[in-house]
Formats: structure tokens, sequence, C-alpha cells
């Protein structure tokens, strides 16, 4: 099952392991049952502490649990966790055997100190890179409380229980058979649900902070710029994020970071925050922003009550997936209206799904899409494409593929459990129209984060808010960066700069305002840019 360069690698992983495990799989006469046990054979060789069990009593098959020798400590995979799961089998064995688990001693305690009795299905498919963030939180909680059971299922081996669920999304939550989330999660998401307290504690200990040189607002890439640049400067600097990261991680591919050939969304947003993390930056993560009050000490009041005070302020709140407003989208959202093609593309193998956009993300999607499902259809509210050449070129040669132009989507129609069709109406004939269909991916761009700063600064007629070339607002001591700005490219290495530029500003804004002194000659050399 692992080829010989993944052995070495596993079995070098897998010398951290420090308590017995046992790996109990049940298995039935299927092709995936003989793949699974494949797999397992080939990692219990690789450890003298790892031993196999077979059984076949269990609720699903194949699936296997990976259990603490003579203790209650395990958690389930349902199906083979290869892919982008494979990383979360491995951290899995690695935390079941005791090898350390890097969260913080407080979330730890918070865990280790919720009251009840927890059973979590998650659903995924193999092809989402947002997925193995929600298993290996959810692993990780039922390492640290027993009393939290966890089960991947991977939907491609299950997809009866996938259909009858009505899953249309990854990953998809359950929670003691309810409903509980989807989408990407961390272990402090997961926890401010579970322990109801959790958000009033934050916010009272958010408020007792001494004022702020610089608060960032923001933890995408524009904002992990600005805090790095901020703290080398050596004032006092905090980050206010409502998901560390940004958009960043919900991209698959980035192939234009320059000095970065290639890499993924997820990976380079943990390696922003990794580089944040170097200097000394206050990140108060899973914090929304709510209100803006200007002036000399500016106030930033968050969504859980909290009032945060900083002399500058940077406001890098970032954008996101644009949409269509028309009848049923809201209604069918996770339920057959989509906006991640590669994490939920999966689900619709075989069935007949429309890309609503014409741009390169929209055309990106109909490519991807058209491997996996029986149809796309591809509609463009103008009269031509406006992707690049190459990925039209790439599109038209597809048989499965239908491109409509001059056409605006006018409601996504379903049943009231899902989508069946999209109806929309031809802008050069008038004339309306259905497509039978059960999946609508949206992707007609973006919109900025900024409803919340409307009335406080200045904002363009599309919500960006208003830079010069110094990143600063219209309101002294505020400055912006990123997506959520005039900026005209949207591009994640421009967004980087301009995080730079309006830490930058911000000093020398303090510095002149008189509310920061001139640096000495050996403070400037340790923070020497």
């Amino acid at each position: 099952m692992l080829d010989a360069t993944l052995k070495t690698q596993l079995k070098a992983y897998l010398e951290k392991v420090v308590q017995p495990i046992e790996i109990v799989a049940s298995l039935n006469d299927s092709a995936k049952s003989q793949e699974l046990q494949a797999l397992l054979q080939d990692i219990v060789q690789l450890s003298d502490k790892i031993t196999l069990r077979e059984q076949g009593d269990a609720k699903r098959a194949p699936s296997f649990t990976i259990q603490r020798a003579g203790t209650d400590i395990g958690v389930t995979f349902a199906g083979i966790p290869m892919g982008h799961e494979f990383t979360s089998l491995v951290l899995a064995l690695l935390q079941v055997g005791g090898h350390t688990i890097k969260l913080d001693d407080a979330v730890i305690e918070q865990i280790r100190n919720l009251d009840g009795d927890y059973e979590f299905e998650t659903f995924v498919s193999l092809s989402c890179h947002n997925c193995p963030e929600v298993v290996q939180a959810l692993n990780a909680m039922s390492v640290i409380n027993p009393r939290i059971k966890v089960t991947t299922i991977d939907g491609g081996v299950f997809p009866k229980e996938v259909e009858d669920r009505q899953i249309m999304a990854v990953p998809m939550m359950f929670l003691n058979g309810e409903h509980f989330g989807q989408g990407r999660t961390s272990v402090e998401e997961i926890l401010s649900r579970l322990d109801s307290n959790a958000g009033v504690r934050a916010a009272a200990e958010l408020s007792k902070k001494d004022v702020f040189d610089v608060l960032v607002i923001g933890g995408g890439p524009a904002g992990a710029a600005s805090s790095i640049y901020a703290a080398r400067k050596g004032i006092r600097t905090g980050v206010l994020a409502e998901r560390f990261g940004g958009q960043v991680l919900d991209t698959l591919a980035i192939e234009n970071f320059i000095s970065v050939k290639e890499t993924e969304g997820p990976k380079f947003a943990a390696a922003l925050e990794e580089h944040v993390k170097a200097y000394d930056v206050d990140i108060m993560n899973l914090q929304r922003a709510v209100k803006l009050i200007p002036g000399k000490i500016a106030e930033v009041h968050t969504a859980s009550g909290a009032v945060l005070k900083a002399k500058t302020v940077i406001l890098s709140t970032g954008a996101r997936w644009r949409e269509i407003n028309v009848p049923g989208e809201k209604e069918y959202r996770n339920h057959g209206v989509a906006y991640c093609p590669h994490c939920d593309g999966p689900l619709f193998k075989g069935k007949r799904v429309a890309v609503v956009g014409g741009g390169n993300s929209g055309v990106e999607a109909a490519i991807d899409l058209a491997g996996v499902v029986q149809h796309v259809t591809l509609i463009e509210y103008g009269t031509e494409l406006r992707a690049d050449a190459v990925l039209q070129r790439k599109l038209r040669s597809l048989p499965n593929v239908q491109i409509i132009m001059s056409a605006q989507t006018t409601e996504i129609n379903g049943d009231g459990q899902k989508v069946t069709s999209l109806s929309y109406t031809d802008r050069s004939s008038g004339a309306a129209h259905k497509i039978d269909l059960e999946g609508v991916f949206v992707q007609i761009g973006l919109v900025p984060n900024t409803e919340w700063l409307k009335g406080t600064i200045a904002l363009s007629r599309f919500g960006e808010i208003e830079i010069d070339a110094r990143g600063q607002t219209s309101v002294p001591g505020v400055f912006a960066a990123g997506d959520c700005t005039t900026v005209p490219f949207k591009q994640i290495v421009i967004a980087v700069g301009a995080g730079a530029t309006a830490a930058l500003s911000a000093f020398d804004h303090l510095i002149r305002s008189g509310d920061e002194e001139p640096q000495t000659t050996e403070t400037k050399q340790a923070v020497a840019v």
C-alpha cells in the first residue's frame, strides 16, 4: 500500500511513539477493506509499539480505531485516510501513542475540563484541503479528553450514508447525531461552542489589555506582514483576527508567491502564523471586530463584548466569496450550493452541476469539476468569458462542459432538502430557462469585509477602504492593507507588501505625533529591517 519512500518517512515519525498502540480494524470482503488491511499491515511493520487486531463488529466497514493499549483513549477512521488525510492519520498515531500535542496549555486544560459526553462524526473527502484541520482538531481533543469520541468518515467510501444524511459539503460535523457545523474549524472554534462561558471569559481578558501601539485587525497575509513589521520596530503590537490565515485557508494551490514555487493555502497560512509567533505579537484569534471608534487612542469593539485600545490601527479584514443573492442560494447552501469546488466537488461525482462565473476562478472550477462530475454548465453574465486565454482553451476542449453566455441567474430551485435546478434569463432575448442539476458552484469574485466600518472611514462604491500610497485611510492614525482596500489587484504578494507599507506608515505616524520616542542606535540594530 505504501511505497518505500513513504514507509521510510513514516518509520521515522513512528519512532516518536512512546505508548503501546493497538489498531482495531473492522473489515469485510470489499476491495476497500483489502486496501485498508494492506495499509494497516504496512504501519504495524514499521513500529514494535503498534499491534493490529481485526474484527467485524463496528458500525462501518472498512474502519479502524487507533487505541492506546489498556485505556479508553482512541480515535476512529471509517475509510482509508490517504490524500489530504494521511497527515491526520500520522498525527493520530503519534498523539494516541503519547507524543506531545502542540496546543497551548490553557486550551488543553479547557478541553480536559469539558463536562459531558461528546460523540463527533465528521464527513470528509480526501481531496478536501480544509478537512484535515477539523479532523486533527477533534482527534487531539479526543486524546486529551476520552469523553470526546470522534469518527472521521470518508464520504467516498460510504456514499449511501452521504446520500441518506444529505451531506453535500465537507467537512461536515455531527455531534451526538445532530448537525454541529461545516467548513474549516479550529480547536478553539469547536471549544467556543462546547464551552458556553468561553466567550465571556475571553472578552473579559481582552478588555484588560494595555493600549497597543499598533493593533492589526485581520490575520491574513496583509495582517501577518503588518504585525511582523510593527513588532520588528520594538513597539507593542497586537493582531485581532476572526480566523488567522483568512481567505488563504480556503485557497488550494498557490503558485505565484515569489520564491515559493508552489504550496497550498493551509500550509501557507500555517507558515504565516509561525512567522508572526516568532515575534512579540499578541495574537487574539477567533475575535470579530464590530465597531471602530477613532481618536488619539482608538477603540475597537468585538462581537464578544471586548474593548481594545490602540494608538494606531491597521485594517486588514480581507474579503469573502461574493454571493449571487438570488432566491434559493442561502436556503440550499451546503445542500447543493457550494463555493469550493476542490472541497465539495467529489460529493457530486457522476452528477450534473453548474458553475456561475466566467472569470479565472469560475473557469478553473469548471475544469476541475469536469473531471469528477457527469456534466458542467458554466453560466456567464457577460457576452464573453473573462478568464485567461489558456484556461478558456482548456475549458472548451472538454466534452462534458457547456458554456452559456449573457445569462442572468435568477433562482436556485430545490425540493426542500437539496438543489434540483437552476433558473436563468437569456439577457439577449429575455427568455427564461431552467437547467436540471444537483449542484451550483458560485465563483463570481470577492466582497470586502468592511460593512462594520460604514460611516467611520471612507469606502469606495464597492465597499473597499480608500487608501493612499502609504496605506493611510481617511482617518488619521488608521491604516489599511490587502483585499479590503482599493488596491487594484487582489493578490497575496501584493497584500503582503501593502501590510508592510501600512506598518511602516503607522510607525512613522507614532513618531511624528509624538507618541513614540525615536529608537536608540542599539534598538535600531536589534530591529533593523
